[in-house]
């Protein structure tokens, strides 16, 4: 069994597509793999979250969402407002072991970055991670100003002695900018390590076989899929040929 925590270095940066692209892989080689989101906040009751995404796009229907706050807050502020009992980390945790037990990959999506709090007393994803013990996928930007953010992010789990599974970039433009083919070379040197993939902006509108085509395409072969970092920076990188 194996637990993957997918969190961002921002919201918006292309999480929940990411984790629709690892499940259908996973759904592809025939691994029984679930999907947990543990606290979905902007979305009221009756309205579809990021669980309901993924499971169009990949086709995984054993997902999970385990608390709903209706305003797009920080979950830890979401609750508050709401009235609502904050996400308790241990139950989560003993859910996720439960789920794992019998499957062959549990996906755990966070809430935007990974020090972002769940309740009161400071709870994150970062410790739902340490407590399972689980590596982490981070989900970067590709665009101006993802290079700080990103090296927060990994900086926090490796003084948490997180492991990091990858550093995929969630949204990769049809046009990229200088700063953005810049970028490829810098995430690598920050994650010290290739790109575990960039998925394509505009992704989460594909039909389920499209986007599975997408997803061998835009993720490593550690998570089943054909990309090649190497080749990426090459197509990308702007610094003349023979440069080292």
């Amino acid at each position: 069994m194996t637990v993957l925590i997918v969190t961002g270095t921002d919201t918006g940066v292309g999480k929940t597509v990411v984790t629709a692209a690892l499940a259908a892989l996973a759904r592809a080689r025939g691994a029984a793999v679930a999907v947990v989101k543990p606290a979905q906040t902007g979305v009221r009751e009756g309205e579809p979250g990021d669980i309901d995404h993924v499971r169009r796009l990949s086709g995984v229907a054993d997902v999970h969402e385990l608390a709903r706050y209706p305003d797009p807050l920080a979950p830890a502020a979401a609750a508050r407002l709401s009235g609502r009992p904050a996400l308790d980390l241990v139950a989560v945790a003993a859910r996720v072991r439960e789920l794992a037990g019998e499957r062959r990959l549990v996906l755990v999506e966070g809430a935007g970055g990974v020090l972002v709090r769940f309740d009161e007393d400071g709870a994150t994803v970062a410790d739902l991670a340490r407590r399972l013990r689980a590596p982490v996928v981070v989900v970067a930007a590709a665009a101006l100003g993802t290079l700080n953010a990103t090296a927060l992010t990994l900086e926090a789990l490796a003084h948490r002695g997180l492991e990091l599974s990858g550093v995929v970039v969630g949204r990769w433009p049809d046009a990229p900018d200088l700063a953005c083919r810049s970028n490829v070379r810098d995430l690598e040197t920050l994650a010290a390590r290739p790109l575990a993939g960039a998925l394509p902006d505009g992704a989460g509108d594909l039909d389920p076989a499209a986007f599975l085509h997408m997803s061998r395409a835009a993720l490593a072969p550690a998570y089943g899929g054909i990309f090649d970092a190497a080749d990426f920076r090459r197509t990308h990188d702007p610094l003349p040929k023979g440069h080292p």
